[in-house]
């Protein structure tokens, strides 16, 4: 180290450090407008795909004169996801990625169906012209559907489209499936549409950052013995192999961990995080190989805190390296850190249930307290379907912020936009994708199928107006409202709470938040000559609560128990998004009735009041939380401002 002894040369000293700061502050790259888009949940089916071992080539569309691999109309309805039109979908975004000269890409997690070999080629397909075509670097993870599990495993759909517009089977392995021969096609044998493992995803899609390129300013993982300051491209490569990248998951179970760190640009480093925690089950057996030995990995980073751990030390290691050398660290993964239920999961788990909404996959709160305190400042999920954003500052002070990026395959399909600007500034953005070239391509298909379905007069088949929706968003959002009809409504409420809702107006509604009988809300409404007084009195405080909130009761006629549903799902999957199509006069006489069931019932036993309070509670939550549309975060304070 130079040092100055003379007090006559302090001088010098200080115009020593003063040209080295200025040295090192030239060397600090400059980020500002870098910009990365996030895709998550693409779940890609290829539908053009050809299968290697068989020549069944799908279904013929009318329309264009091709044979796809369409899966039915009847089983997309009843999914959280869109099978086939998100193909389209997945175009579109990528066609205005390349549009707006994005040059990174990341994609946590569930880009394919189930990771089966058919549709793994077909994104490796789409991601190599758009690599080449447009200079488009694409940075993967894994999801629970890509792979399913840790090792290769048979598998098929019976849902797939076929002649007459009955279901077609396609399974990779004879006797895995019987058919129906009245509603289904005699089964297809195709070892394409079998579950890849870990070996078969990153091996077909090593270019997508899962293996390093010597293009890359630096790439490693949670198991090399290098860090980026002694970061040779052949270490890199040999750290990269599956054999050097696996962990014990439980005492005898080995599996791959395929987590990676890498630095596309100088001064950026994006964190792929492998989420994925494929735990034994308790009946395994001593296989450690076998695929039928592990259980799901949709839980989530909740795993990770308890087998996993190496993971959470990587975090932390690498976190304090960028740190150290002025590098801008942005995570994804598959899953969630924070609760993305709008901190409303105590009041959900209280009103359906504990085994309701999928609240065995919200993360507990350990998991947001222990990455923050790794050192993540931001961090990109996906898994759920839905866009959200949350905030946790842990009790070292740290502030992580996780960003829930929506999918292109449900309600309403986005993608995230980073965009680096100065001053530990990111700038957020949510790109909707609301038209997309062909996306009743497929249209004709789904006709016949529901004719076939009503000649069977088949019991609750699908709305065809879905067919009549003019953008894709439209379709997303009718995809939504027969999910609520055909599949929430059933599975999610409590009969008593769902014939009350499905049962009321929205004038009803509001007229029974004022009255604070003893009695519920069934019992009134079943003899309201009893309650004459009571409910004119109702009406004479709702006018008035009205007339102070500029609203007419008028307009609480204009909607109904499933439309305030369908609203309430609106929200909880799009966020601030869906205030387009909900509208700011129905979210306005929704906040009201919040606050009328929230003062008048608070006291209340009777359990549809009870319920009804907890509903808009939950409800308000899913409309007042943090931005989640076009907002900044402040990577060293963790604050979120909104830019709308």
């Amino acid at each position: 180290m130079i040092q100055f002894s003379s007090s006559k040369n302090r001088f010098l000293s200080l115009l020593f450090f003063f040209f080295l700061n200025i040295i090192t502050a030239q060397k600090q790259p400059k980020l500002e407008n870098v910009q990365i888009a996030f895709l998550s949940d693409v779940h890609l089916q290829d539908l053009f795909g050809k299968f290697s071992d068989t020549d069944y080539r799908g279904i013929l569309n009318p329309k264009t004169g091709k044979y796809t691999l369409v899966r039915t109309m009847a089983s997309q309805l009843h999914s959280t996801r869109i099978f086939n039109e998100n193909y389209f979908a997945f175009i579109a975004a990528l066609d205005d990625i390349a549009r707006r000269k994005i040059k990174f890409v990341a994609l946590p997690g569930d880009y394919t169906d189930d990771g089966q070999p058919i549709h793994v080629r077909g994104l490796e397909k789409i991601l190599d012209e758009y690599q080449k075509k447009y200079g488009i670097e694409f940075f993967i993870t894994t999801g629970n559907h890509d792979p399913v599990g840790p090792f290769a495993q048979e598998s098929g759909k019976e849902d797939f489209l076929g002649n007459e517009g009955k279901s077609q089977p396609i399974y990779s392995k004879e006797g895995m499936y019987k058919p129906n021969l009245e509603f289904e096609q005699p089964v297809v044998i195709t070892a394409d549409i079998a579950k890849m493992g870990y070996l078969g995803i990153t091996d077909n899609l090593k270019d997508f950052g899962f293996y390093p390129d010597k293009k890359y300013k630096f790439w490693s993982t949670p198991f090399a013995a290098y860090n980026s300051l002694d970061y040779t491209y052949a270490k890199a490569e040999q750290a990269a192999l599956l054999s050097n990248r696996v962990y014990e998951v439980a005492p005898g179970y080995e599996v791959p961990d395929v987590s990676y760190v890498v630095e596309p640009v100088e001064g950026l480093w994006l964190m792929a995080i492998d989420g994925n925690v494929y735990i034994p089950k308790k009946n395994a057996t001593s296989d450690p190989k076998d695929p039928k030995n592990y259980a799901e990995a949709s839980t989530g980073h909740n795993n990770v805190l308890s087998n996993k751990k190496h993971l959470i030390k990587w975090v932390e290691e690498i976190s304090l390296e960028a740190k150290k050398q002025g590098k801008t660290l942005v995570a994804f993964s598959h899953f969630p850190m924070i609760d993305f239920n709008d901190d409303a999961s105590a009041e959900i788990k209280e009103l359906l249930g504990p085994n309701k909404w999928q609240l065995n996959r919200v993360p507990v709160e350990e998991v947001a307290q222990t990455f923050a305190d790794a050192g993540l400042k931001i961090h990109f999920g996906g898994h759920m379907h839905i866009n959200d954003t949350g905030i946790r500052t842990s009790s070292k002070g740290n502030t992580l912020v996780n960003i829930q990026t929506p999918s292109l395959a449900a309600y309403i399909p986005a993608y995230k936009l980073l965009t680096i600007k100065k001053d530990n500034l990111v700038d957020i953005q949510t790109i909707t994708i609301d038209k997309v070239k062909r996306y009743d391509e497929l249209f004709d298909l789904y006709r016949t199928e529901y004719q076939f379905l009503q000649s069977k007069q088949t019991k609750d088949i699908w709305n065809i107006d879905i067919l009549k929706t003019k953008n894709y968003h439209d379709f997303t959002d009718f995809h939504l409202k027969e999910l609520v009809r055909l599949r929430f409504l059933s599975d999610d409420w409590p009969v008593a709470i769902k014939d009350f809702i499905l049962n009321i107006s929205g004038e009803d509604l509001l007229v029974l938040a004022n009255i604070q009988s003893d009695k519920d809300f069934d019992a009134i409404l079943k003899s309201k000559e009893n309650f004459k007084t009571e409910w004119a009195a109702a009406e004479q405080k709702a006018i008035k609560i009205l007339a102070e909130n500029n609203l007419k009761k008028e307009d609480f006629k204009k909607w109904n128990g499933y439309d305030l549903l369908v609203d309430f799902y609106r929200f909880r999957s799009a966020d601030e998004l869906a205030l387009a199509d909900v509208g700011e006069k129905r979210v306005q006489q929704y906040k009201v009735l919040y606050q009328l069931f929230l003062e008048n019932n608070k006291e209340s036993k009777a359990p549809l009041k009870n319920q009804m309070r907890l509903f808009f509670t939950i409800f308000s939550k899913f409309m007042h939380e943090v931005p989640a549309d076009h907002f900044t975060v402040d990577l060293k304070t963790g604050v979120v401002k909104s830019l709308k």
